[in-house]
């Protein structure tokens, strides 16, 4: 992978508990790489020391949390300080060994060839790989991938909680960090945030791998709080794209549609009820109140989602972003 005199790449290594692999991570970690980031995160195995101590190569450097952060908080001290030393692309690995550094280049070159602000790896798109995935990380992963997509708005993109990334500094840079959930909840904020900025956003295939490492993350345990943040993030960013920022057909759909079928449900329920407690038949145009409302308004929420779904971001922002930052240093 070539990069111009000014590109610089770093790599990203939030650690917990994660002695036993990430010097292995560290070693294979190609030359493409710049500067290297091991963020401990307060672990009790004490990774910073064990790198410090076995590893020279002189791209790393070391930061510690006092206090435990979460894997979301580890990244964002990592990007901070791959922002001031002057990175062009961040990406973010585990130290468990899951995700092959081997696949480094693959991340970054849409970031490099002008086609992705951010990419993120997906486990699902080879269909013989997922029969070495398990059924309840299978399983919960299809329900939060559905949910992220109405909260995030990249309804092309799957494996949500994937978490080997990469990411134009430029647009990292204009991320709100301080905002992001600190915790397992990071990947799929990130994304919210991303396409506020209306960044481009591309999935990049890789195989699942499960050998000795466990993960932290348990799907039933989070899996509730996964919903709530979803429905949070899905209304703000309804709020901010069709009424704050803009407001078009779409946002009259989706206002309409919205009224229609809750007057349409509602009617039809009270009136179902009362009828049932006269044990009477309710009348045949009574019916046609509320199930016309209802119809209409699931047809015009169908028009909104089909819009929504249409306006993914396609256009990368990063090189504009670059291009404004040099002229405004001309």
């Amino acid at each position: 992978m070539a990069m111009t005199p000014h590109e610089t790449i770093a790599v990203v290594i939030p650690c917990y508990k994660v002695t036993r692999h990430i010097l292995g991570v560290l070693q294979r970690i190609g030359p493409e790489c710049t500067h290297i980031f091991v963020v401990d995160d307060c672990c009790p195995e004490g990774t910073a020391l064990l790198v410090e101590q076995k590893s020279n190569d002189p791209r790393i450097r070391v930061v510690r949390h006092h206090e435990n952060q979460g894997v979301g908080g580890a990244v964002i001290t990592g990007y901070r300080a791959a922002i001031d030393s002057g990175a062009s692309v961040i990406v973010k690995i585990d130290g468990d060994g899951q995700m092959p550094p081997e696949l480094l280049p693959k991340f970054v070159a849409p970031i490099q060839n002008g086609t992705a602000d951010y990419t993120k790896g997906n486990r699902f798109y080879d269909l013989a790989n997922l029969r070495r995935m398990p059924t309840a990380r299978l399983f919960g992963n299809a329900v939060l991938s559905f949910a992220a997509k109405l909260s995030t708005g990249y309804w092309d993109l799957f494996d949500p909680t994937n978490g080997y990334t990469a990411i134009s500094a430029e647009v990292a840079k204009r991320l709100p960090l301080g905002k992001l959930s600190p915790r397992y909840f990071f990947e799929t904020d990130i994304l919210f945030r991303l396409n506020t900025l209306r960044a481009v956003v591309v999935d990049v295939p890789m195989d699942a791998v499960y050998e000795d490492e466990s993960s932290n993350l348990r799907i039933s345990h989070i899996i509730g709080e996964f919903l709530y943040k979803h429905l949070r993030n899905f209304l703000k960013r309804i709020f901010y794209n069709y009424f704050l920022r803009d407001f078009s057909a779409a946002s009259i759909e989706l206002l309409a549609g919205v009224i229609l079928s809750l007057f349409g449900a509602s009617y039809g329920i009270v009136t179902f009820m009362h009828s049932l407690a006269a044990h009477q038949a309710t009348p045949a145009g009574t019916v046609m109140v509320a199930a016309l409302p209802l119809l209409v308004g699931i047809q015009l929420l169908i028009a909104f989602l089909n819009y929504d779904i249409a306006t993914v971001p396609r256009r990368p922002i990063h090189s504009a972003l670059v291009d404004r930052n040099a002229h405004r240093q001309a």
